[in-house]
């Protein structure tokens, strides 16, 4: 079942949101050759301690840390460590914070250094295709919508979109449902409604779409060895149309 949010909930939800967003902004301003993914991860835990909220991933199924950090052709839920980032990564970093019981959820891809026109290239098109998501989460479309265009402006630039690792409900729970794949064909699944709250999130591979998991259990890799891009907002259903959660 879809958990409709009220306008009370959706605005403690941006509450969430924005301390997410805001963790986020700060972990990507630290980013530079030389620092570890464990050093970002601290960044990103002391501040949302700081403002009274929890780091919605420490613990979840028992993931060991505050963020997904995830390098070059990892695609998702990698563990921040000691590795050291270097010039000419990419370097995913996915983030989430609960305030009286909401969730806060999103994502963004940081270049590290320069970095090779492929990479970048990659990082725009995931970006433009969340937009291009976003902008279907409108009382009058339907659920597939959203994938359809995601996957449209995703693979024009080239590229592939994950099928195994999808978006979600999101609210109380970290993952509500429905699931919000980042493909599929327009017109079909549920009819979007006001107060529907989804995590929307295209994770897009430079190569092919078949990703594969590692052997800590967490880390997803593409299959092929190509890059790999994520980038998610916490978006809201409302009449006037979609509006992004997870921003300051």
């Amino acid at each position: 079942m879809i958990v409709i949010k009220s306008p009370v909930e959706i605005e403690m939800m941006r509450e969430a949101g924005r301390i997410t967003a805001k963790a986020l902004r700060l972990v990507g301003e630290a980013v530079r050759p030389g620092v570890t993914t464990r050093a970002l991860d601290k960044i990103a835990e002391e501040y949302i301690r700081s403002e009274g909220a929890k780091p919605a991933f420490l613990g979840y199924h028992g993931f060991p840390a505050t963020l997904c950090t995830s390098i070059n052709e990892q695609v998702v839920h990698g563990i921040p460590g000691k590795r050291m980032l270097t010039e000419g990564d990419i370097l995913s970093v996915d983030c989430g914070a609960v305030v009286d019981g909401f969730f806060g959820d999103s994502a963004m891809t940081f270049a590290v250094g320069e970095v090779n026109p492929e990479a970048r290239a990659l990082m725009d098109a995931t970006r433009d295709s969340l937009d291009a998501g976003i902008a279907k989460m409108r009382a009058d479309m339907r659920l597939y919508d959203i994938g359809a265009a995601v996957q449209q402006v995703a693979e024009a630039a080239g590229f592939s979109v994950v099928r195994e690792y999808v978006g979600h409900g999101i609210g109380r729970a970290m993952h509500e449902e429905p699931q919000v794949p980042n493909f599929g064909q327009a017109g079909k699944g549920v009819q979007l409604k006001p107060g529907m709250v989804f995590a929307v999130e295209p994770m897009v591979n430079a190569g092919g779409y078949e990703v594969r998991s590692l052997d800590d259990g967490w880390t997803v890799v593409t299959a092929d060895g190509s890059l790999s891009a994520h980038f998610e907002h916490t978006i809201a259903v409302t009449e006037d149309g979609p509006v992004i959660l997870t921003v300051e």
